[in-house]
């Protein structure tokens, strides 16, 4: 692994660890150069993914930038960071294990809508604004009713 402090690949695992419950290894690594420590994560892969977007554009996945968009919604929201890591290994599993390498952001967004509902109601909302492009109150409002009526009686948020 190369150092991301001075590019040598001259460097150390310290120490490894079940992460993500089980799903990744976390591993603390230090540099013979430059002393540096940095952290690395090792994921199963299934298959290379690729997104189209809605203009028809296909781009790479990246894990990262999904969990960005999830981390924005969830901003200032008490959600422990492993549910949020649990979330989107969730969502990467369920895409890697439909078959197709191409997925549609629609498909992903509708993942993301999915465990925000279950997870956080106020960053479901959130997300749901930007996905679904609110262009003013009456959209959350509409969103809002449309979401009561559509769930049942028992079904409770937090």
């Amino acid at each position: 692994m190369r150092c991301p402090f001075c590019n040598s690949e001259d460097t150390l695992v310290k120490d490894s660890r079940q992460a993500e419950d089980g799903a990744a290894v976390r591993r603390r690594r230090l540099c013979n150069s430059c002393a540096g420590r940095f952290t690395t994560f090792e994921r199963v892969q299934l298959r290379e993914l690729t997104v189209i977007k809605r203009t028809g554009k296909r781009m790479p996945f990246e894990r990262d930038k999904l969990t960005r968009s999830i981390q924005i919604a969830l901003q200032k929201r008490n959600i422990n960071p492993d549910r949020l890591e649990q979330m989107v290994s969730g969502i990467i599993r369920q895409l890697e294990s439909s078959g197709n390498s191409d997925v549609t952001s629609q498909q992903i967004g509708e993942l993301v809508m999915q465990g925000l509902a279950a997870m956080d109601s106020v960053a479901y909302v959130r997300y749901a604004s930007v996905y679904r492009d609110f262009k003013s109150t009456e959209d959350f409002d509409e969103f809002i009713v449309e979401e009561k009526l559509g769930r049942s009686p028992d079904s409770k948020d937090k």
